[in-house]
């Protein structure tokens, strides 16, 4: 176990990982009343762009960090926390833009060594005490880097405890289980970007605490636990030891941020955590914990809970090296800035992420090196609530950059004169986006790099020639719209007009011609019209858009929206329009894919099997330069690149003139490129044929600049090939 332990330690970067100043997230676990064990509804990784539903509550905004203990009243008392933060974040009136497209993040296969733990607080070397966690994720890719964050937080403690640390650094280790039932940390990464999720959040912590209440860990000290138990509450409460011990139950990320102190009521909670304060987590923890002791063996006095909501003005977690939670994935998120400027009308996200801070370059070019070299990543994906608007302003970056209109970085550029900028303080030397991107492609020319969630006003022509000129920079392009009307752009202060939109889609579409873009739309906004709705769907008309994040909409709290306007639009129209918004959309996505996509080659990153797929009827799947989904059947035929390259010296190709000169076929694998001869469409999924393993540089070579490329004669000679090899 501590050899597990070492091993994901060491993978963490080292920095003062110990210092508070940062937020964690809650997992879950709870017992049927049979004994056995089993796992609440996997409502986590929910798509969070948009606006759903909202209670619409104004939540007293308490920025501070702390524990309570509990007054004689029964109230609790909180105790500000001693944590090196930096400055608060409290200005009301900043806004936030896009919030960050969501995914499903694929989970990993699972340490059965972990589960063998059995006693709560386990003592490591007699000395130290143990602290099972389990983390459950709910939101945005950012919440999943931020979860494998917090992982590294937690074990990177345990390296503290073996070296020299703080004397007043907690006494404990963390081991991460996946056996929820034998947690004694449960932690929750949280959105609040809808109101939806928050339910769903509560819901689930309502159910760990009843099991907890019903279950407590120290029922768990043997390992007999009945298969079948049919005795009443009142009798399994009798049968308790009279020193319980209760789950941690702990809630992280952004909904954390947004009811601060709120998140206690009931009994639900035990611990809360915003998401600038992860790094206070081990110390949280042990307040929370009786029987813990500082590294000088001073005592420290149990609290009922702890609470660090502060937001910093520069914590970006750069000297953490995240522990994912699935190594053999061969995609790696990569966090490059934190927080908005933006102030849009409708979204939250600046109350629970705060101002806007990006990472160093040097730091991020150092991560992603190290997940391609150390780990074999073959796609990063960076990250940020507005991705595209980074800005290192770093003292050793004071140079001249390509992503500049002067020759250096001091003047900052929108995507055209028609976009502007309610925040004004975006001027400045440094490295800009582009400078970023160019500098992890150069990385290697076989990784392929992707990023999100960015604003169409970050997309100035230094940037969309970059992507233009790099194979290995995706031709994807999010570009949330919101709506296609002007004046409900305007009340959403999204700072352009449908005009200046349509005019950066034909920019970039002639720049970058075989690109796809995404975009999303909320229906039924406040004051919008039947007109305005109408334009919203002439708009996806004339776009066309390959992928899009639909939701109605419903007020949050602290809001502009929420100050200065009324939600006057009723539920029944806003679900109407969303409807309407939905199938024009399904409509455009299913021509489009027949015109565009049925016929072509593709180049497909491997990124496993496909769900449906079985031992006798093995699939592949995997995604596109252009973001989308592919399905294939798997082959033994398959043909290298060199005997591609072979095939098309020879014209035409035939029978006669490949016969002796096939190699021996290769076969596809998780985190191959693969170029497939896309079949048929259905919806958001493209189906098709795999042809050859390939590279990046080589399908550039032969695809992409390939222009005597005969992909029926190609396609045919596969056929050729099984009966030559038969």
């Amino acid at each position: 176990m501590l050899q597990h332990t070492k091993r994901l330690a060491s993978l963490i970067i080292k920095g003062n990982v110990s210092s508070p100043s940062h937020r964690f997230g809650v997992a879950g676990v709870f017992f049927h009343s049979s004994g056995i064990k089993s796992k609440l509804k996997d409502d986590g990784l929910t798509l969070s762009h948009f606006i759903s539903k909202s209670s619409g509550v104004d939540i007293n905004d308490r920025n501070s960090g702390g524990a309570s203990t509990v007054n004689q009243d029964g109230s609790p008392d909180i105790i500000p926390a001693a944590a090196d933060i930096g400055d608060e974040f409290n200005d009301i009136d900043m806004m936030v833009t896009d919030a960050m497209s969501c995914s499903t993040r694929p989970g990993g296969e699972k340490s059965n060594s972990l589960d063998e733990l059995k006693h709560p607080f386990l003592l490591h070397d007699e000395e130290v005490p143990t602290v099972k966690f389990h983390i459950k994720t709910y939101g945005c890719q950012m919440n999943v880097n931020d979860t494998d964050i917090v992982r590294s937080i937690l074990i990177s403690h345990n390296n503290q405890q073996e070296g020299e640390a703080d004397e007043n650094s907690p006494n404990l280790r963390f081991i991460e289980t996946n056996d929820e039932i034998q947690a004694d940390l449960l932690l929750t990464n949280t959105c609040a970007i809808r109101e939806n999720a928050e339910q769903k959040v509560w819901n689930r912590l309502r159910e760990l605490r009843s099991h907890d209440r019903n279950y407590p860990l120290s029922s768990l000290n043997s390992s007999d636990i009945p298969v079948v138990d049919s005795t009443t509450k009142e009798q399994r409460r009798q049968k308790q030891p009279k020193d319980n011990k209760k789950r941690i139950i702990g809630v992280l990320g952004c909904m954390a941020e947004r009811l601060k102190e709120d998140m206690f009521k009931d009994g639900t909670a035990d611990l809360v955590v915003g998401p600038d304060a992860y790094r206070d987590l081990p110390r949280l923890v042990s307040v929370l914990s009786p029987t813990v002791e500082s590294k000088n063996k001073q005592p420290k006095v149990p609290t009922e809970r702890a609470v660090n909501v502060q937001l910093s003005l520069d914590e970006t977690y750069a000297s953490i090296t995240p522990v994912r939670s699935n190594p053999e994935d061969v995609s790696a998120f990569v966090s490059i800035m934190r927080g908005c400027n933006n102030m849009c009308s409708y979204c939250v996200v600046p109350f629970t992420r705060g101002r806007e801070r990006s990472r160093d370059l040097t730091s991020i070019v150092d991560e992603t090196r190290r997940l391609v070299e150390e780990e074999g990543i073959k796609e990063v994906i960076l990250l940020g609530q507005n991705v595209n608007s980074y800005h290192d302003l770093g003292e050793s970056k004071r140079q001249k950059n390509r992503g500049s209109s002067n020759g250096n970085s001091t003047t900052y550029q929108t995507s055209n004169p028609g976009f502007s900028n309610m925040f004004r303080l975006r001027d400045g030397e440094g490295h800009r986006f582009v400078d970023l991107l160019e500098a992890v492609s150069d990385l290697s020319p076989e990784l392929r790099v992707r990023f999100t969630s960015p604003h169409p006003k970050d997309y100035p022509p230094p940037l969309l020639t970059l992507m233009a000129e790099r194979p290995n920079i995706c031709k994807h392009l999010h570009m949330p719209a919101q709506s296609g009307s002007s004046t409900v752009l305007d009340r959403m202060r999204r700072g352009y007009t449908r005009e200046a939109y349509l005019e950066l889609i034909d920019d970039v579409k002639q720049t970058i011609p075989d690109v796809a873009i995404s975009s999303d739309f909320i229906s039924g906004f406040c004051g919008e019209t039947e007109d305005e709705h109408q334009q919203t769907l002439s708009l996806m008309e004339q776009v066309k858009f390959d992928q899009a994040f639909m939701f109605a909409y419903s007020m949050r709290g602290k809001t502009h929206a929420h100050r200065t306007m009324e939600d006057d639009v009723s539920q029944e129209v806003k679900n109407r329009r969303l409807n309407e918004v939905i199938n024009v959309f399904r409509q455009n996505v299913q021509e489009r894919n027949d015109d565009v996509e049925v016929g072509r080659l593709r180049l497909v990153l491997v990124e496993g099997e496909a769900k449906r797929s079985t031992p006798q009827d093995k699939m592949w799947s995997g995604r596109t330069d252009q973001n989308k989904r592919c399905v294939f059947p798997d082959s033994k035929e398959f043909w290298s690149e060199d005997e591609v390259r072979q095939l098309l010296s020879q014209a035409p190709i035939s029978v006669e003139n490949t016969n002796g000169t096939l190699k021996t076929s290769v076969e596809l694998s998780r985190g191959d490129y693969a170029v497939v001869q896309i079949t048929e469409a259905r919806g958001h999924t493209l189906k098709g044929q795999a042809l050859w393993r390939s590279s990046i540089v080589g399908f550039d070579e032969l695809v992409t600049k390939g222009n005597n490329l005969d992909v029926t004669h190609l396609s045919d000679s596969v056929l050729r090939k099984q009966v030559l090899q038969s």
